[in-house]
């Protein structure tokens, strides 16, 4: 008997949604001395890692090259911009701004096919790098994504030692 079919938009989104949910979820419970710390020799913080995910990974592929949304579209650009958190944001709002973003950027996806080209794209950031496909774009920040929950994962252990999921052997 064959294999029912995969709706490979739904298992995409999926996937996204459980690397969103590690972002958040190795976050819990940190005071916002420790969401503003930096760990690692690089200088970030976990408050700025998760603002640049909202600014220049959700609302930055989803809202501007995917939907073409003209607020999104203005807002990029600032290269720097997703990791300069504005003064006086306190570490729970980013975690907010995360989460909203995450849900407008599914609503981009919804009406979205996989298949279709960018409804945008910034060939002044660029140049001749593209992707071809929303595909592509969800494929791009879900690694992304994934990417940068193992960078928090790393931080978080040496913050306190705790760690997302082990395995044992």
């Amino acid at each position: 008997m064959p294999a029912p079919p995969v709706d490979e938009k739904a298992a995409l989104l999926a996937s996204l949604t459980a690397q969103r949910r590690h972002v958040l979820g190795i976050l819990e419970g940190l005071d916002d001395d420790s969401l503003l710390r930096p760990v690692l020799p690089s200088g970030w913080n976990a408050t700025e890692l998760v603002h640049h995910l909202t600014v220049d990974v959700e609302r930055f592929w989803f809202g501007a090259v995917v939907a073409a949304d003209p607020d999104e579209i203005s807002a990029a650009g600032d290269p720097e911009g997703g990791w300069r958190v504005p003064a006086g944001t306190l570490p729970g709002a980013v975690l907010d701004q995360y989460r909203a973003q995450a849900e407008r950027s599914d609503e981009f996806l919804g009406s979205a096919d996989l298949s279709s080209p960018p409804a945008w794209w910034p060939v002044d950031l660029f140049g001749t790098w593209r992707l071809d496909c929303v595909r592509q774009v969800v494929l791009h920040v879900l690694v992304e994504t994934a990417c940068h929950a193992g960078h928090l994962d790393a931080a978080r252990e040496l913050m306190d030692g705790r760690q997302w999921m082990v395995l044992d052997g």
